[in-house]
């Protein structure tokens, strides 16, 4: 009897596709880039809410993220796991150095990237997970009599 043979895998493969825009491209939105400079919070429950496809709320994570960076100062440790959710939803390059590695040096330049990379994909993080799923909704067409 023969063995089942796993079918084969189609699409990015994981860790080859390039980031839209580069690390240190924050400065290209400035209203982007005063945000996550002064409240990173903001930028990083955006894309937590848009990387968790809405199972946690921008809220909850900005506030997490505000908590863990004032009472330890370690805040990129959660916000690197994201940008590894991320990547491997996507299938993006792990670079130029680790996410942890990324997000330690410059937290805020990842912040950027990230939320830029959810744009260049079709998203508003803006409006959240689900007003980005209802706005790409098919319209509902309707037969004529």
């Amino acid at each position: 009897m023969a063995k089942p043979t796993a079918a084969p895998v189609t699409g990015v493969p994981i860790g080859s596709a390039p980031w839209s825009s580069g690390l240190f491209d924050c400065f290209d939105d400035c209203g982007l880039c005063c945000v996550t400079c002064w409240c990173p919070c903001i930028t990083f429950g955006r894309v937590a809410e848009m990387v968790d496809r809405g199972s946690t709320s921008c809220g909850a994570s900005g506030a997490l993220y505000a908590l863990l960076g004032a009472v330890t100062g370690c805040q990129w440790v959660y916000s690197c796991t994201y940008r590894s959710k991320m990547r491997a939803q996507y299938g993006l390059t792990d670079g130029p150095c680790g996410d942890c590695c990324v997000h330690f040096w410059c937290d805020a330049c990842a912040l950027c990237q990230e939320y830029k990379e959810l744009v260049a994909r079709g998203y508003d993080p803006k409006l959240g997970w689900h007003l980005n799923i209802d706005r790409a909704a098919p319209a509902v067409q309707q037969m004529a009599r």
